[in-house]
């Protein structure tokens, strides 16, 4: 009889001792490691998928999992044309269990420093320019904030101060639905932000996103609060804490709003902001930890998104280019 698997990671078909050790593999990732919901439910759909690979392999145990099982389940993975920045973190997530099951006796001795990484291709993040991004929060300022409708007003309300936050600080769309009233400072124009791995940050924000907070708060706020909204800084249509999807669904609509204005999602506000202060002169570490990176290496990608449009501009108006 076959036990039921974690329901982050449903993989049909584990054995018992497979789905045990999924089980402690996500407890350990939860708690121990403190990894987003979106990280823990990917890693445990990779080693889900790992351990039926091993099972079809005729392993009946964690223990008989080495080095070239890994490298015969990445193979096939590959084979089946999966994408390196996939495939990376296939390999990340392997690399995270062997370690567990390492240090919890399960493997004799642990087969993930062995693994070699496939080096994701980094693609450029597209960003919108400085003028684009004006023209899309003009384009809020003219949404009907004012409207007869109070509900429709407030809603409208709440739009703009999601795209202004969100551009004014560079934070991500689940930090922001995650926000509590008490998180921003108006006084000092900061927000305090949980992000990955629960760790806190305070990241400054500029005048326009303070005000249309504060106006948020003060007239639109208040119109759809009800007994489940909580602390929550930002609500739906109904009262609960803004779920990510509405917010994107927000994002995109203001950024079509605009006309000619490319699309482009939360991400692409948070890229765009970040670029921008590059370019206005912040140095790499202040974006850094503006961003919430653990690593500098992920923010530096921003440094060639500025050369590449400064290569373009060169290459539009130099006589000789």
């Amino acid at each position: 009889m076959k036990a039921t698997a974690p329901a982050a990671a449903s993989e049909p078909g584990l054995p018992d001792w497979a789905v045990g050790r999924l089980a402690a593999f996500e407890r350990h990732l939860t708690a121990e490691r403190g990894l987003s919901a979106h990280t823990v439910r990917a890693y445990l759909g990779d080693v889900g998928a790992l351990l039926e690979h091993a099972c079809a392999c005729g392993l009946d145990d964690v223990a008989g999992l080495d080095i070239h099982v890994i490298r015969a389940w990445l193979g096939a993975q590959h084979a089946s044309g999966m994408t390196r920045a996939t495939l990376a973190r296939r390999a990340a997530a392997a690399r995270a269990f062997t370690a567990l099951g390492y240090s919890r006796g399960w493997l004799a001795s642990d087969p993930g420093p062995l693994l070699a990484t496939p080096k994701a291709v980094r693609h450029l993040p597209d960003v919108l320019g400085q003028d684009q991004i004006a023209a899309v929060l003009a384009a809020g300022e003219a949404a009907p904030q004012d409207a007869a409708e109070p509900r429709e007003a407030a809603i409208a309300a709440r739009d703009t101060a999601i795209m202004e936050l969100l551009y004014a600080s560079g934070i991500r769309v689940g930090e922001l639905c995650g926000l509590d009233v008490g998180d921003i400072d108006d006084g000092r124009r900061t927000v305090r932000v949980l992000g990955k791995g629960n760790k806190e940050r305070v990241v400054p924000i500029g005048v326009p996103a303070a005000r249309a907070v504060r106006r948020w708060q003060e007239t639109g706020r208040p119109l759809l609060v009800t007994e489940r909204s909580g602390a929550a800084l930002y609500l739906g249509a109904r009262g609960g804490r803004l779920d990510p999807r509405t917010a994107r669904r927000v994002v995109h609509a203001r950024i079509a709003a605009a006309g000619s204005v490319p699309d482009a999602g939360p991400h692409g506000l948070r890229h765009s902001a970040a670029t921008h202060l590059l370019e206005g002169g912040a140095d790499l570490r202040s974006v850094q930890e503006i961003l919430g990176h653990a690593s500098l290496s992920s923010t530096q990608i921003y440094t060639h998104v500025s050369v590449e449009r400064l290569l373009a501009a060169y290459r539009q108006a130099h006589p000789r280019a």
